[in-house]
């Protein structure tokens, strides 16, 4: 089961697409779709048959959206936070062979088209939580498992990076 957790950040850039698809794409598609079907043969329509389809798929990413939002619970960093590992922070792992790795563990709807992103329910994120730095962290996969070492936490807006 996905956590139900966003950052800041990731709640606004949901509601920005939400509006995005339903201010402008979809009236956009609409008036294609019906200019489409007024000139007659729909089976045959390249763009009706095309449009249409986009319309239920922004139809539908529309309707998960408005879901999603009412049902994330929105993570603000609070300075109690400071010095571990938790929801937003962005970490830096290294390992015994010079391998450094830099993510930031954000909601699962948020990883997506983000480099460096994490879900919270991923092995690692969940083997990172609570960590400060100098801890070492065991990674559990099918592979084996993985020690890093913490080496650093922050926690910063996106256009801090």
């Amino acid at each position: 089961m996905k956590t139900k957790l966003v950052t800041k950040e990731g709640f606004k850039a949901l509601e920005k697409e939400l509006d995005q698809l339903w201010r402008i794409e979809r009236p956009e598609v609409t008036k294609i779709v019906t200019w489409a079907a007024g000139l007659g043969d729909r089976s045959e329509n390249a763009d009706y048959q095309y449009n249409k389809r986009r319309l239920r798929e922004i139809d539908r990413r529309v309707r998960y959206i408005r879901k999603l939002l009412d049902e994330l619970k929105i993570v603000e960093y609070h300075p109690v936070q400071e010095g571990k590992i938790f929801f937003g922070a962005w970490v830096e792992l290294e390992n015994d062979e010079d391998q450094t790795l830099v993510f930031r563990i954000v909601g699962t709807e948020e990883i997506y088209r983000k480099d460096h992103y994490i879900s919270i329910d991923s092995p690692m994120a969940r083997a990172c939580l609570q960590k400060q730095v100098n801890d070492e962290v065991l990674v559990n996969l099918p592979s084996g498992t993985k020690i890093w070492y913490v080496k650093s936490i922050t926690y910063r807006q996106l256009d801090q990076i």
